[in-house]
């Protein structure tokens, strides 16, 4: 296949590779403690989930992560949690962040582990769950987890899959020689990841300089929908965006992504790595390490546990004398490890130890001359020179707007320097301090964004508060004026109801007067008749008649005086009905 394109600047530093691949891929003992660092790629710490004294299995998870930004922490072997502790960890500023150690049993007992030979069974969702579960990260150097990558392949629209195995760094052979040994695990996995991301074309990218490595995945990817491309070996074409540029001809634009173009790229070891999670069920408990440099007897390249201190590696590879560098990683890309007990995470590829003569320390730098190499040397077409100046400067705004974080760290630029400038580390202090400072602005952000919010639920409180006091005070005076309706009624029906009596009363006076006035009359007439007979009846000759005759005219007279006195005041038996 003929290279589409092609990136600027690069170097061609000697390889040194050829000390690290004269012996297959050895393995070493079980040491006497793993130290497991809770944060071994890009992304936020793991949280344990076991606790000191617990007996664990291999493959057993031991720190799980919340939400996407991690991946899980495996047991790498059975035995006892010894500690949750601080320790020094593989990183350029060489300080500590919480670790587990593990000191292992002897008998390397697996915990269950389910694979799936038939993974094409599985959907697209399952298969990214178990990569998540697994604890997959990126063996390539960034250690970007894996599942995560592959969900922007799959929500966007992939027609490029690329397996990085340039490995173009000088000394590291890891994937060299897991291509040559292990090419069938690596085209499995090659097949899973397009399974996932379903592509249009798989490639396998190997510089020319690793024609046993090219043979082999040639044989197995003769039957298969995946090709092999050589290409020529420079620093740095195993960088993502340089690979991509020249195996595709187009450029991965600043602040994007490859998935943006419609482009994947994988580590060949990564690649096995999901081999063996998906088809033997396996977490990423270990990787292969080169180990190499002058004071090493016994170079070559080791397949460890993860947590495995490097002492450990050097001790069975055998360190020759004192090492005067010893740096984790390549010599370009590389940082100087602060001691040996520094435990191999998933980001660990290699381990120099070199002599002074190898590695010489480099001189003090010198004033920047202009010279312009580091502007050819540059993969990125940055300005390095431009982007020294910002970062001495502290003029991060200017840095920034000079696309610093589109630069790779990948030490060209400083490997080309006459004056022997660390322009990397100038541009990796720039970098941390313009994300401390988007931190800073982040959690400013947040919080003024919770003072607001808080002032907004205040306010709200308060009209809710003012709502309901209203409520009430309406409530309350719909009651108070139902109350007097309800009182006013009353008074206006006892009201109507003395009236009725008065009149009542009235009718029952008038009909009374009417009645003792008939009885008057009645009586008057009566009277007459006994004032009548009473003339008539002689008092010498019947004197009983004569005086009954005077008892009744006397009481009769008594009533007509009392019907009389009724009649002419006929108010006073209502008053006395009242």
């Amino acid at each position: 296949m003929q290279l589409p394109g092609r990136f600027p600047g690069g170097i061609h530093p000697p390889a040194h590779k050829e000390r690290s691949t004269q012996q297959p891929i050895r393995q070493l003992p079980l040491p006497e403690a793993l130290i497991l660092p809770l944060r071994q790629h890009i992304g936020s710490l793991a949280v344990p989930c076991v606790a000191v004294g617990d007996h664990v299995l291999k493959g057993q998870c031991i720190a799980t992560v919340n939400g996407r930004s991690g991946v899980p922490i495996h047991a790498p072997t059975s035995g006892r949690i010894d500690a949750l502790f601080d320790h020094p960890v593989p990183h350029p500023s060489g300080l500590s962040e919480p670790c587990i150690r593990l000191v292992p049993d002897g008998r390397d007992c697996w915990t269950d582990c389910q694979g799936f030979e038939d993974y094409r069974s599985l959907t697209t969702f399952q298969l990214l769950e178990r990569l998540h579960d697994a604890g997959i990260a990126g063996l390539g150097g960034a250690g970007f987890p894996t599942a995560n990558k592959l969900r922007t392949g799959v929500e966007s629209t992939i027609h490029t899959l690329i397996l990085n195995g340039a490995e173009c760094e000088p000394y590291i052979s890891a994937d060299d020689m897991l291509m040559r040994e292990r090419a069938k695990a690596v085209a499995d996995g090659a097949d899973i990841l397009a399974f996932i991301t379903r592509p249009q074309r798989v490639l396998i990218a190997i510089e020319d300089d690793k024609p046993e490595a090219i043979a082999a995945m040639h044989a197995v990817c003769s039957e298969r929908d995946i090709q092999v491309v050589t290409l020529p070996a420079r620093y740095p074409s195993g960088g993502e965006r340089q690979l991509i540029q020249l195996l595709t001809g187009r450029e991965v634009p600043s602040g994007g992504r490859p998935a943006d173009i419609g482009v994947i790229c994988q580590n060949v070891a990564t690649a096995a790595a999901v081999e063996r999670a998906i088809r033997h069920g396996e977490p990423l408990i270990s990787r292969i390490v080169t180990i190499t440099g002058d004071r090493v007897a016994n170079p070559g390249n080791v397949e460890v546990l993860l947590g495995t201190p490097f002492s450990h590696l050097l001790k069975h590879t055998g360190l020759s004398g004192q090492a005067d560098r010893l740096i984790c990683g390549g010599p370009l890309m590389g940082f100087t490890l602060p001691s040996t007990d520094i435990p191999v995470i998933k980001t660990s590829a290699c381990l120099i130890a070199a002599s002074e003569a190898e590695l010489p320390t480099p001189p003090p730098a010198r004033a920047c001359i202009r010279c312009g190499y580091c502007a050819d040397a540059c993969p990125a077409s940055l300005l390095p020179q431009q982007l020294f100046w910002f970062a001495n400067a502290g003029e991060w705004d200017k840095a920034e707007a000079f696309n610093l974080f589109d630069c790779i760290e990948c030490g060209a630029c400083a490997y080309v320097c006459p004056s022997h400038i660390p322009l990397v580390q100038h541009y990796r202090h720039a970098k941390g301090e313009i994300r401390a400072l988007r931190q800073e602005k982040t959690k400013a952000d947040q919080a003024r964004q919770r003072f607001e919010a808080h002032q907004e639920r205040m306010q709200r409180e308060q009209e809710e508060q003012e709502a309901r006091r209203r409520a009430r005070a309406e409530a309350l005076a719909q009651r108070s004026t139902a109350a007097q309706i309800a009182t006013d009624d009353k008074a206006a029906k006892a009201a109507a109801v003395r009236a009725a009596v008065e009149r009542q009363q009235k009718r029952t006076a008038t009909d009374e007067a009417t009645v003792k006035r008939k009885q008057l009359a009645n009586a008057e007439e009566r009277l007459k008749e006994l004032k009548s007979t009473l003339a008539e009846v002689d008092a010498d000759s019947d004197p009983r008649r004569h005086t009954r005759l005077l008892d009744s005219i006397a009481r009769q007279e008594a009533r007509i005086a009392s019907l009389r006195a009724a009649v002419e005041s006929p108010s006073t038996d209502a008053e006395r009905h009242d």
